[in-house]
């Protein structure tokens, strides 16, 4: 990250990414950040049990896009 987030930046990269219908490249187009920071921002801000829900959600609805391409 190039510059420290503010509470509201990271509240709505938190609601951008859990949304199904915004992707990790328009996230990074609008905040400036790597899908990597995006992850470690949504680990520290969800508790451990929904950040491995949301996980398991990305990894099969993104290997259900690329089956279906």
């Amino acid at each position: 990250m190039t510059a420290p987030l503010s509470p509201a930046q990271i509240s709505e990269i938190v609601e951008m990414a859990l949304s199904d219908h915004i992707s990790f490249t328009q996230i990074s187009a609008q905040h400036q950040v790597t899908p990597d920071e995006i992850k470690v921002i949504m680990r520290t801000q969800l508790k451990p049990g929904s950040y491995r829900a949301w996980r398991k959600r990305v990894r099969d609805f993104g290997d259900r896009r690329e089956y279906y391409k």
